[in-house]
């Protein structure tokens, strides 16, 4: 509906108020009767009042920053790379990096400001900044609304690509009472596609959507008959979709083959997993490996707990060692509110028998946890360690 509107409007602000204003009248006259074609109304009818804003504005051409290349009716059919189109609007060189990635997130994947500051691990008021910032930017410099020309496209893959996985990441663990939202997922792995179909011959886009598809094809084994999370280690592997592994496996083993770039080394690590006959017979230190290569060319926070963790699980491995590494680990700023460092803190303090100490890392990251399953699932964890 967004990206719809903004074609109308070259307005990202005006887009905005008329979609949320559509809504508003779909709770008023809905209860009724419901449309035929729910989205196609919703995006008529913000479509319209688009119009109505732009027609009693007078000072529109000072007003309104170029979004498209070309004037478009309000008749114009709805293109099915919008979304895409407003991705790589977002995420144009002129803006700041932080900024591309905020921006996209609200507006593609309909974020609020909180969840988008959860997502990259910043303040509410940090997250708003960026937001405002952007937008000021796009209709300051007249970025316009279109996909790049193939000479453009690398300046701005890169952040596309990183804009695509947290949309996915936003909705396989939500904030509430679902684990999962579908409705993110599915975009994130839509997005991915139009990806692959605009770049097939470019590595990385092939590789996220292999890491993409490699994990939701796991999504039904993460949750029990009866709405608990469980984890990779417990699943049931009989119940994950062969089909979709099999193709995110063979996507991201074409992309090895071509390069060894961030979501090329996630998507490998992914794979390590699927293929292993069980949790117990992964290949632990290969996962290492894959993390020690992330770790040269990207070296997160994030990336470093997840290394320690894998850590953990070599054969042998020395976990007072590991634990020193995640204690360091918490000195960092973005780890402050990440909930699952403290949960890694209190797994590798549990398995050295230290249960008071894992016991109060257990409640530090419920404490943290937005997700409701999640939350549930640490709970249970906590309580096994309290005497009975």
């Amino acid at each position: 509906m967004l990206a719809s509107v903004v074609r109308l409007t070259r307005d990202l602000d005006l887009a905005e108020d008329c979609t949320q204003d559509a809504f508003v009248r779909a709770l008023r006259s809905w209860p009724d009767e419901i449309p035929s074609n729910p989205g196609g109304w919703l995006t008529t009818v913000a479509r319209r009042l688009a119009l109505d804003r732009m027609r009693r504005e007078t000072n529109l051409r000072r007003k309104l920053p170029l979004l498209v290349e070309d004037p478009l009716g309000p008749d114009d059919e709805e293109q099915p790379t919008d979304p895409l189109r407003l991705v790589f609007t977002c995420c144009h060189p002129a803006l700041a990096r932080d900024s591309q990635v905020a921006l996209t997130l609200r507006l593609i994947c309909g974020l609020t400001t909180r969840e988008v500051a959860a997502g990259l691990l910043i303040s509410e008021p940090t997250a708003a900044a960026r937001i405002t910032r952007a937008k000021k930017k796009i209709a300051a410099a007249s970025i316009p609304y279109r996909i790049p020309a193939d000479e453009e496209l690398p300046a701005r893959l890169d952040a596309v690509l990183t804009v695509v996985h947290l949309v996915y990441t936003a909705g396989h663990v939500a904030a509430g009472a679902e684990l999962t939202r579908t409705e993110l997922t599915g975009r994130a792995v839509e997005l991915a596609r139009l990806l692959v179909r605009l770049m097939p011959d470019e590595p990385e886009p092939q590789a996220l959507l292999g890491l993409l598809l490699m994990t939701e094809a796991r999504g039904d084994a993460r949750v029990s008959e009866d709405g608990e999370l469980v984890l990779l280690a417990d699943q049931d592997r009989s119940r994950w979709d062969i089909r979709m592994l099999a193709e995110g496996v063979s996507r991201a083993t074409a992309a090895l083959e071509h390069g060894q770039g961030r979501f090329a080394l996630q998507a490998a690590v992914a794979g390590l997993h699927v293929t292993a006959p069980s949790w117990e017979r992964t290949e632990w230190r290969q996962v290492v490996r894959m993390y020690d290569a992330m770790m040269v060319s990207w070296p997160t926070p994030i990336v470093a707990l997840n290394r320690a963790a894998a850590r953990s699980l070599v054969p042998g491995a020395d976990l007072d060692a590991v634990l020193d590494e995640l204690d360091a680990l918490g000195n960092e700023p973005a780890l402050k509110s990440y909930a699952y460092l403290p949960a890694a803190r209190a797994d590798i303090l549990a398995r050295l028998g230290r249960c008071r100490e894992a016991a109060d890392a257990y409640r530090q990251a419920i404490t943290l946890t937005a997700n409701e399953a999640e939350r549930r699932f640490l709970t249970q964890r906590l309580t096994a360690l309290l005497p009975s």
